[in-house]
């Protein structure tokens, strides 16, 4: 069978689908990515098995990114390493004092990962080792936290110009757009209504303590002691790690602190080294991804010398959190590693090509186009589980549709709307490697935390397709923005009324 007939074409689609249906079906990840990259290297080679397998193994090969993959493994590092020097628990201790009910946990966590913006990896794991017994000791659910952790993370890093998302989306910008790469993230913020929208939720859920749907379910739970649901299993081992008694909040708090400041000067110097001739343009041409290995070798350097000397941790305690630290990491790696593939599995089928063609002859009408390109820039997210490379595939597209200093205006919405929507559909796409990030920070099973989240997710989508709708149309940011928020409280409030009246109140569940 000729191959060419499903690259570039409609099949391209075919394996990231086949393999988000059977996850969502089937509640099983692992086989549903594996399936999904063997189906796609079947179409690749044109159904010849030999072939197939040949191209299998080489795509997944050259799809991985091993930098990500070592960060990962000494950030695993760092959070065992946070847990048996006590300092995990000495902060749960702390914030048992200060943290006084289930509100102020959610805030707190809220602000926590709006304060780490560096980068969203970083945000996921951090604040999910930082906060989790917190949360755990408020009972609430993991994947309560999951998703507040995935709902500040991207949509956090998508507007804070200093991030290694900022970077990302100004290399995507042509040299000929009439507008530089930061000029034009910059003017996308105001526009980028699920990153603000899903904000404002977060804060809404977090203060009304309001829930629906799949996440009120696991809230209940929560409320009765089960903070997991299900899948409670794979974190047995990680939940019976025993910290020193000599812990200190400071064990805790120092090393993150090391780890942000260490995070941002390596974005830095190595934007410098790059050629920038300031910290703005350094940030837009950081190596991020080697900054976050430094990052993390400085940390642990750090924790060694912290930990050592006041003998919170043995030498051999905290050679063995390498492995340990690997442990803890290999569901997110093994899930990475699937999802990457089937990327790769994408790009050799055309998938780009594909989507180009099809958004090039669907877009006349220029008012309707940002609201078109959220749909789009959600769809081939969720496929594909990477809001960086449908940001490559849609940023240059949504650029060249709009030429000439007059359009600049509508290019800027246009591009915010692909913005915001590839943040969505990597949000509610289970290949997603930040959703995966978030499962593993919050230790929350991961179709739980997919199916929950999506949920909240498709409530904003809704709200910014007519925000986007609106904003085609007035090309006013503040006019948008404001009515597409008010216009969110609106939904909120009658649905938490109406689930209130239905089905009462979480508290109440927790009397009965």
């Amino acid at each position: 069978m000729d191959s060419a007939m499903f690259i570039g074409t409609w099949w391209s689609l075919v394996p990231p689908l086949l393999a988000i249906v059977l996850a969502l079906v089937t509640k099983e990840v692992y086989s549903s990515l594996f399936i999904g990259v063997a189906f796609g290297a079947l179409l690749y080679t044109g159904f010849q098995p030999w072939e197939a397998f040949n191209a299998f193994f080489s795509i997944m090969k050259d799809s991985m990114n091993l930098n990500i993959l070592i960060f990962d493994v000494l950030l695993g590092m760092i959070i065992v390493l946070m847990a048996k020097s006590g300092g995990s628990a000495a902060y749960g201790n702390w914030a048992g004092k200060h943290i006084k009910s289930k509100k102020s946990a959610l805030l707190a966590t809220t602000g926590l990962g709006v304060l780490i913006f560096v980068d969203d990896y970083f945000n996921c794991l951090t604040v999910g080792s930082v906060m989790r017994p917190v949360t755990d000791r408020f009972k609430v659910s993991r994947a309560k936290l999951a998703y507040i952790i995935d709902a500040t993370a991207a949509p956090i890093c998508i507007i804070a110009p200093v991030s290694s998302w900022a970077a990302a989306v100004n290399s995507y910008v042509p040299a000929d757009a009439g507008i530089t790469g930061f000029q034009l993230f910059l003017r996308t913020i105001p526009y980028n209504l699920y990153a603000l929208l899903t904000l404002a939720m977060v804060l809404y859920v977090s203060i009304s303590g309001f829930d629906f749907g799949l996440m009120r379910k696991h809230e209940i739970n929560a409320a009765n002691g089960d903070l997991f649901t299900s899948g409670a299993g794979e974190f047995e081992q990680i939940k019976q790690e025993e910290g020193s008694s000599r812990g200190h909040v400071l064990d805790l708090v120092l090393p993150v602190a090391v780890l942000i400041v260490s995070a941002i000067g390596a974005m830095i110097y190595t934007g410098f080294l790059d050629g920038a001739t300031d910290i703005i343009t350094a940030f837009a041409g950081c190596n991020a991804e080697i900054s976050l290995i430094f990052a993390t070798s400085v940390t642990i350097l750090f924790m060694l010398v912290l930990y050592l000397p006041r003998k919170v941790v043995t030498f051999k305690g905290f050679m063995d959190s390498f492995v340990e630290g690997f442990r803890l990491m290999i569901p997110a790696v093994a899930i990475l590693i699937f999802a990457w593939s089937l990327k790769g599995v994408g790009d050799a089928l055309g998938i780009a090509s594909f989507v180009e063609s099809v958004v090039g002859s669907n877009t006349s009408a220029s008012v309707f186009i940002p609201a078109i390109m959220f749909l789009v820039a959600i769809f081939l997210a969720f496929s594909t589980g990477t809001s960086w490379g449908t940001f490559a595939i849609l940023v240059p597209i949504v650029i060249a549709m709009f030429p000439g200093a007059d359009n600049i205006e509508m290019m800027i919405i246009a591009v915010s709307a692909v913005l915001a929507g590839a943040v969505c559909g990597d949000h509610v796409s289970p290949i997603s490697d930040t959703t995966v990030m978030s499962s593993a920070g919050a230790q929350s099973n991961h179709i739980n935390h997919v199916s929950t989240q999506m949920q909240y997710a498709m409530v904003v989508a809704i709200v910014c397709f007519v925000g986007y709708l609106i904003a085609g149309i007035v090309k006013t940011w503040w006019l948008s923005l404001g009515v597409s928020l008010i216009l969110l409280l609106i939904v909120l409030t009658v649905m938490k009324r109406w689930t209130e009246a239905k089905y009462g109140k979480v508290a109440d569940s927790e009397k009965a």
